[in-house]
């Protein structure tokens, strides 16, 4: 057994698609960038983990499972990557599992979570404005605001929102040029900022007619299929109807874009070198 390896840790999702778009998508990207390291994948969610057992007979290990079967495995040096979004509650949860697992192995490191320092906003940004004006077209016409859909969170990692957006609007600018109207908007689900805060922030920027709204979130799951692209009437998208607005959605989570996964296989990368030290 290879002694060196990958435990790749996700929230989760019941969405077969979403994970095989997302999940093992960045599974795949790490696995073929190291393959000198076993790779070992793990959920945080354990309604999530045992819905997929009932349901599907599916067994997906949790973060302690995967510690104990690398270690059984003969694993002597091990990097944990999160494909969480930020430095949030999940994140914070996984930090305390390799903590006290850490005299288990000759080495375990904790990578780093999607957005965790200055370069991380800035490559997650340009990678969202490029995913928008490749994939896309850009929607660049003045009239069609772009709206992130977040989970948010009470910590204080919430920040991180806010920074971002003001990162995309940078790097946007930086683009297209600074007179042209701003595009980029991101709310959340759970925390601040509500989709009432986008809507006062749109109207504090220009007359928008179109709205776009695209999960921030690694995988396009329940938030993304319900809270923003539900039929029900308190989804982002029946608000935005309500409020007059042409609305299309785009149930793609982050994992599903090559640049995206990339920054995921650099926080392994660095992970490894201190890994090796």
């Amino acid at each position: 057994m290879n002694k060196q390896a990958i435990i790749v840790v996700s929230f989760g999702t019941s969405y077969k698609e979403s994970r095989k778009a997302a999940i093992e998508a960045i599974e795949r990207t790490i696995a073929e960038a190291f393959p000198g390291f076993a790779q070992y994948r793990a959920f945080t969610s354990k309604t999530i983990i045992e819905k997929l057992k009932q349901r599907d007979g599916l067994e997906i290990d949790s973060v302690e499972k995967a510690l104990e079967r690398a270690g059984k495995d003969g694993v002597k040096r091990l990097v944990v990557q999160p494909t969480h979004f930020m430095d949030g509650f999940e994140y914070g949860k996984v930090k305390k599992i390799v903590e006290a697992y850490q005299d288990r192995f000759v080495k375990l490191v904790l990578a780093k979570p999607l957005l965790a320092d200055e370069e991380d906003y800035q490559a997650v940004a340009k990678a969202v404005v490029d995913i928008i004006s490749s994939y896309y077209g850009g929607w660049d016409d003045g009239e069609t605001a772009v709206c992130l859909m977040g989970h948010g969170t009470e910590a204080a990692a919430n920040q991180v929102y806010l920074r971002l957006q003001e990162e995309l609007r940078r790097t946007d600018a930086g683009m297209r040029g600074k007179n042209k109207p701003c595009r980029y908007f991101i709310g959340t689900v759970e925390a601040k900022p509500t989709i009432k805060d986008v809507m006062a922030e749109m109207a504090k920027h220009g007359s928008y007619r179109r709205v776009v709204l695209e999960p921030l979130m690694v995988v396009s799951g329940d938030h993304a299929n319900h809270d923003m692209a539900g039929e029900d009437e308190n989804s982002w998208k029946s608000i935005f109807k309500a409020e007059g607005y042409s609305v299309e959605c785009i149930l793609k989570g982050l994992g599903e874009f090559p640049a995206i996964r990339d920054i995921y296989a650099d926080h392994v990368r660095a992970a490894i070198e201190e890994l090796l030290k």
